[in-house]
């Protein structure tokens, strides 16, 4: 299904759900497709690099940036802002590049209206409680935090119906394989498609959401 113009594939999940580490997997796997590097005015997480994680910046140039219209779309979350470069990602596009937008449900919302052609993919833990743990084993969060985030990722799963496509971060191989038919645009992708897997996890999905 490779064109002229590149792919854009859209990946967006509740935190903890596992996305950044099953991104940099597939990334690694797949050379031929490239990560956005989103803006942001959160601080570095431990290991993070400035210009390869995100470009770091302060709320004053972020700001400027907004009102020289240089963002696809912008995220408030956790108290920090969060933008994708419009003219990066439409330079990639027209390059023939396949690119991903690690971005939240309403960035991918905002985007969809822009590239109606892209393809989203909402990625889930198996669990509420799975989803507590991760949070808890990554040591980043307080506990009021972890449950503030608990509930907003009630909230942001709770639009998975707007996607194409939904995968279970139950098995971390199992998930990053399933991303890698989808990308691919492999058959079995099918059976992940966001009304099939409603059907398939109905229990799972509502003790998601509710």
């Amino acid at each position: 299904m490779k064109s002229s113009t590149g792919n854009l594939f859209i990946i967006t999940a509740a935190s903890g759900a596992g996305k950044t580490s099953l991104v940099k997997a597939l990334v690694s796997d797949n050379p031929n497709i490239k990560v956005s590097i989103s803006f942001t005015t959160r601080n570095p997480r431990v290991g993070e690099k400035d210009g390869e994680d995100y470009f770091f910046l302060d709320e004053v140039n972020f700001k400027k940036k907004i009102e020289n219209n240089e963002f696809l779309e912008i995220a408030e979350c956790h108290g920090s802002f969060y933008g994708t470069s419009k003219l990066a990602v439409k330079e990639a596009i027209e390059n023939g590049e396949d690119i991903i937008l690690e971005i939240d449900y309403q960035g991918a919302f905002s985007v969809k209206k822009l590239f109606p052609k892209c393809i989203s993919i909402f990625i889930i833990p198996p669990s509420i409680n799975a989803l507590e743990d991760r949070l808890h084993n990554r040591g980043q969060d307080s506990k009021e935090n972890i449950k503030l985030r608990v509930a907003a990722a009630r909230n942001e799963m709770s639009h998975l119906e707007a996607f194409d496509y939904v995968t279970i971060n139950d098995d971390f191989g199992q998930a990053l394989d399933e991303l890698k038919s989808i990308i691919q645009f492999k058959p079995e992708a099918f059976k992940l498609k966001m009304e099939n897997q409603i059907l398939n996890h109905k229990n799972l999905i509502d003790g998601l959401i509710k």
